[in-house]
């Protein structure tokens, strides 16, 4: 991954010179490229939308794709700064982080797995670690109902 990875420039059909650079640019796992401009639905100008489109152009001529993302979920986004705080080498213990992986294999509860590896308190940092680096996954965007 790439920040402002390269910088568009064009006239426009009035004469203006016009400039744009993408935010990010990802190469993919498959080897595939993808350009991401980041803008929240509510501050795209004409303008903007222009050179989004443009850009948009200029990446499927180079077989890359282009996404316009806006302002993530609230959930989303407090869960990813949180697990952020897990992110740390620090955190890991490859012992404990392997039987994590068996014991999700198919899939459970946090707090239950956790207590079949060991004392919760002690193993909850490690596969918070390793959702982070994305060797557990869980749906970051949604929220548990409250009990008790």
């Amino acid at each position: 991954m790439a920040s402002q990875p390269f910088r568009l420039s064009w006239t426009s059909t009035g004469g203006k010179r016009v400039r744009h650079t993408p935010d990010f640019f990802v190469r993919r796992a498959d080897g595939t490229g993808m350009v991401v401009d980041v803008r929240p639905d509510e501050r795209i100008e004409p303008d903007d939308a222009t050179k989004f489109a443009v850009t948009a152009a200029a990446c499927r001529a180079v077989g890359w794709d282009f996404q316009r993302v806006g302002t993530p979920e609230a959930v989303l986004l407090t869960n990813v700064r949180w697990l952020g705080g897990y992110r740390h080498p620090r955190v890991h213990r490859p012992q404990v982080a392997a039987r994590l992986v068996e014991v999700f294999a198919d899939g459970g509860e946090l707090l239950a797995g956790a207590r079949k590896v060991g004392d919760q308190i002690a193993v909850l940092p490690v596969p918070f670690h390793l959702l982070w680096h994305r060797v557990l996954a869980v749906d970051l965007a949604s929220t548990l109902p409250r009990t008790g």
